[in-house]
Parts: structure tokens; sequence; C-alpha cells
């Protein structure tokens, strides 16, 4: 497994990040079985968040952690102040509340990494750094990011830390994928464009992608007749995508691999450093992204499978 260094986090963070979405206690034994095989891998970062499961995926780590005795080999993801019905919460209060309650369901007194979950445009950035910021000098938060933010908003953020002495946010976590959105996922939700990857490759600020196989798109069980899937054809069915799955698919057999690997190899080969988030539920999808991660792909191969270049790559 490769690992990429995130300023504040205090642990090298794995290019794999295990998902949590689905950590339920009625489950619990899948899930341990599931942490248990991430770490075999030699993965040791996992994403969670104060909504998943209603608050039972962070309650589920926890329990995992506790049982295994294992919390100082485990990198913690975990994200708040996601809107609720009455609209966003990015504010000092919602941060406060939710970080709090992440930290007791999780049972640890601290997280590496603490992602807001969603951005409020109408805040200006200051209020939320000095939010942010009283939670890292009391050694509840390591490394502060921003899930689902514009690069410039995170530009404009940093920007603002640096000029007052504050730490700023030293990864962003958006989708990317080899699939291109049509539009967002759920409300408020940021896919990363080329100017998102342009300013990550200038910035070197590293990107966690969530989604970063499109959600299945890759794996073959999906063609423009198969609409069964509504969120998948709403968000990722489009003559570009199918072009983008038929390169992937043409690579994949030249490199003697899958395309969903291919895919995610895409995410995990930008010119700045990068991990995936993956949803690997039991040993074969977690030993394909396994393998996936370990691809090499050049700049003309990524360039050619994002249809940036009509010249096929030659395969050595």
């Amino acid at each position: 497994m490769e690992f990429i260094t995130i300023d504040g986090a205090g642990k090298q963070i794995s290019r794999l990040i295990k998902g949590t979405d689905y950590f339920v206690h009625d489950a619990y034994e899948k899930a341990a079985a599931n942490m248990d095989a991430f770490l075999a891998i030699g993965g040791n970062t996992v994403d969670t968040a104060h909504i998943y499961c209603g608050g039972q995926s962070e309650e589920v780590l926890g329990r995992y952690m506790q049982e295994r005795g294992n919390r100082d080999q485990v990198v913690i993801l975990t994200k708040g102040a996601h809107h609720d019905m009455n609209g966003p919460r990015v504010n000092a209060d919602a941060i406060r509340s939710d970080l709090l309650d992440s930290l007791e369901r999780l049972q640890t007194d601290h997280v590496e990494l603490y992602a807001l979950h969603r951005d409020d445009p109408n805040i200006p950035v200051g209020v939320i750094l000095e939010a942010l910021n009283e939670h890292i000098e009391s050694g509840k938060i390591g490394a502060i990011g921003a899930s689902n933010w514009t690069w410039q908003r995170l530009e404009e953020a940093n920007t603002y830390a640096a000029a007052h002495g504050l730490k700023g946010f030293t990864f962003s976590s958006p989708n990317l994928s080899l699939a291109k959105a049509n539009e967002p996922f759920w409300a408020g939700c940021v896919s990363a464009d080329a100017e998102t990857l342009a300013w990550h490759e200038r910035t070197k600020l590293p990107l966690l992608s969530w989604s970063s196989q499109a959600r299945g798109f890759f794996t073959g069980r999906f063609t423009p007749e198969v609409r069964d899937n509504a969120d998948l054809v709403r968000v990722f069915y489009s003559d570009g995508n199918w072009e983008r799955l038929h390169r992937a698919e043409q690579l994949a057999e030249l490199k003697k691999t899958s395309p969903i690997q291919i895919a995610l190899a895409y995410v995990l080969n930008q010119p700045f450093p990068t991990c995936a988030l993956i949803g690997a539920q039991n040993q074969a999808e977690l030993l394909s992204c396994d393998e996936g991660s370990r691809i090499t792909l050049t700049r003309e191969e990524l360039d050619w499978l994002d249809l940036g270049s009509d010249v096929k790559p030659a395969v050595v």
C-alpha cells in the first residue's frame, strides 16, 4: 500500500481509504471483518461522517477499535456540519456539536482528519476557519479539510488563513472519477472538473476522492440500454462517459486488468497527491481495489482516457 502525507494529520494516509457508509449495528460482524481485511492489505485510513447511517457508522467503528485495541493503527477521517431539513449548518455551533458527538461515538479524544461535509457560501471563510482552529488548538482535530467545496472557496480560505496566522485546509474531498458527473449527486456536492484538477496540480493540495469508481459505472453491468439505476443514469449516462468506458476497456485489455481497476488507477495517478475512498464490502472487491491501486498510468494515458487526446498511447 502506498501512502501520502497531509499536513497536520500526524500519520501517513493510505492511498485507499475505507468507506463505512454501510456500517450498522445489525451487521457489526461484517463491518469488523471488512476492517480486518482492509488493515491486512496495508490500509490504515477510514472515512466516516456524523450523518452516516444515522450515527451508526461512527459508533460501529468506535466499537471495532475498542474491541481490537487498534485505535493507534487507524487514521480517522470524519465529517460534520452537513445541512439538515432547515438548511445549511456550516457554523461554529454545528461544527462543535457534530465534532463532540463524533468523538463520543468513535470512543476517541481526537481525529486525524476532519472535513466540513458541505459548504455555505454565505458564511465568510474567516468565521469557519476560526471555529475549526479552536478544535485544532484543543487537540481534537489534526488536519482540517473540506468535502464538496469549490477550489475557489478553498483558495479563499487558505489565503485568509495565511494572512491571519491560522491553520488552513490541507486536503479536499470532492468527487473525482474517470466518469464525469452530468449534475451533482446530491445538492451541494462538488465534482472535480478540469479547472479543479489544474488548481490541485498547481497547489499540490491532496485530494481524497469519494465515488472514485463512479458507483460501479466501469464494472460492465451498465450500458446505454440498462436504465434501472436512476441515480447512475442521471449523473453518469452521457456520450462522453460511454466513450471513456470504451477506452478504459481497451486499456484494460492491453494491460491485462479490468476497466474498473483502470478507473481507480486514473484517480490515483493524477499529477498531485490523491487518495480514493472505496466502498469494497467483500474480499474480491477489496483485492480488486488493491490491485488497481498498483497500476501506473502515464500522463498520455490519463489524457487519452479522459478524452483529452485521440491518439491512443502505446502500451509497453
